[in-house]
C-alpha cells in the first residue's frame, strides 16, 4: 500500500537543545503552490515578511534548499527549525471513529490544532497521529479551527489525500455542525448569504463581511431548541454551509445577530482575542464569553468513498462540555485542558 509520505521529518535528525522543528509534509491539494503561499496557509498568524524571513534563514530540506517561491508537491518533506518556547497544553485523546485501507475518521477534541503553528508544535492532531501510529499512518484531509471539536477526514494512501483533496475542493462533501449561539432566533429556519474576505484592520487571520471583495458564501440554519442560562437567551441551531469559507459560521452567525458562545474573534469585544493570545484576556471577558471555547461541532460528514466511491457519512455526539452548558450545569470560565493519554 502507497503512503501519504515520501519521506519523514526524522530523518532530518533531531532538533538541537533550544530548538523545535516543525515538519511539514505537502499535502495533494497543495500541488504546486508557491511555498510562501503554503507556508501562509498553514502559520495564518505571520505575515508575508515573517515568512519570508523564515524561509530566507533556512527550510530544513533534504533535497534542495526551498526560496518563496519555489513551487510544492504532494509528499515535499521539510522542517522549520526554531527556538523553543513555551507551548500550551493541549488535549491528548484523539478517538477513532472509523478506519479501513484508505481512510482514518476522528473525533477531535475542542483545543487540538490539526497542524503544528508557531506556537503549537508538539501538541497537534498531526503529531499524536504520529505518535501512535507511526510516521506514514494517515494525513488530514481538511483543517478545523483548534477550539472545534468534532469530525476529521484523514486519507490513508497518496491516492486518497488527492481523491479526498478534489472532493473538498468541489464541494461533494457534505457538512454539518452543531453550535451553541447567543440569542433567540425568531425563525426556526434561516439563511445568510454574505461574501467572506480574509483579514481585518485587528486580526489578520479573521475574516470580514465585505460584498466587494469577498468571495460568495452562504450558510442554512436550523434551530434545534431555545433555551435559557442565567436568565439570557441561548439557541441550539444545526448549520449547512453551502460554501467553504474560512471561519464561515462564525462570522455568518455574528452578521445574523447570533453570535457563538465563547466565540473570542466574533462575539462581544473583538479585543478578546488579541488579548487571549497574549494570555493576558481578563476574568470578566471570561465570565461574558461563558464558555473556554467557541461553542462549534462537526457533527456530521458525507462523501464518496475514494476507494469505492459509494457515499460514507459518519456522525459525532455533540460533547459533554456543550450538552452541560444548554442543560444549566456548571462549566468551566476558562481553558482547561484535557491531559487524558490516549
Amino acid at each position: 500500500m502507497r503512503t501519504p509520505r515520501e519521506a519523514t521529518p526524522s530523518s532530518f535528525g533531531e532538533a538541537p537543545e533550544g530548538y523545535v522543528d516543525l515538519p511539514f509534509v505537502v499535502e495533494p491539494n497543495y500541488a504546486g503552490w508557491r511555498l510562501e503561499r503554503y507556508l501562509g496557509e498553514k502559520l495564518r498568524r505571520l505575515s508575508r515578511e515573517r515568512l519570508h524571513g523564515i524561509i530566507q534563514r533556512g527550510v530544513l530540506c533534504e533535497e534542495r534548499r526551498l526560496r518563496p517561491s519555489t513551487p510544492v508537491y504532494p509528499g515535499l518533506t521539510f522542517l522549520i527549525r526554531r527556538p523553543a518556547s513555551e507551548e500550551p497544553e493541549t488535549p491528548t485523546r484523539l478517538p477513532v471513529l472509523f478506519q479501513d485501507d484508505w481512510l482514518l475518521i476522528l473525533d477531535k477534541p475542542a483545543g487540538l490544532p490539526i497542524h503544528p503553528t508557531a506556537r503549537y508544535h508538539k501538541g497537534t492532531l498531526v503529531t499524536l497521529l504520529r505518535e501512535r501510529f507511526g510516521e506514514a499512518f494517515a494525513e488530514p484531509a481538511h483543517r478545523l479551527d483548534r477550539e472545534t471539536s468534532g469530525l476529521v477526514v484523514c486519507g490513508r494512501t497518496t491516492e486518497s489525500c488527492r481523491v479526498l483533496g478534489r472532493l473538498f475542493v468541489s464541494r461533494d462533501v457534505h457538512k454539518e455542525y452543531l453550535a451553541v449561539c447567543e440569542g433567540h432566533p425568531p425563525e426556526d429556519s434561516f439563511h445568510v448569504d454574505a461574501p467572506i474576505a480574509e483579514g481585518t484592520e485587528l486580526i489578520r487571520i479573521a475574516v470580514r463581511i465585505d460584498p466587494v471583495a469577498g468571495k460568495e458564501s452562504r450558510t442554512r440554519f436550523q434551530v434545534l431548541q431555545r433555551f435559557s442560562r442565567d436568565g439570557q437567551p441561548f439557541a441550539l441551531l444545526r448549520c449547512f454551509p453551502e460554501t467553504g469559507r474560512q471561519h464561515q459560521i462564525r462570522i455568518h452567525l455574528r452578521e445574523a445577530g447570533f453570535p457563538l458562545v465563547g466565540d473570542k474573534m466574533y462575539g462581544a469585544d473583538p479585543g478578546y482575542f488579541d488579548r487571549f493570545s497574549k494570555r493576558c484576556l481578563e476574568p470578566e471577558a471570561w465570565v461574558r464569553l461563558r464558555l473556554p471555547r467557541h461553542a462549534l461541532h462537526a457533527a456530521h460528514i458525507s462523501f464518496p468513498h475514494p476507494g469505492t466511491a459509494e457515499r460514507v457519512s459518519f456522525d459525532s455526539p455533540l460533547p459533554e462540555d456543550l450538552q452541560d452548558f444548554i442543560a444549566g450545569r456548571p462549566v468551566a470560565l476558562a481553558p482547561t485542558p484535557d491531559t487524558e493519554a490516549p
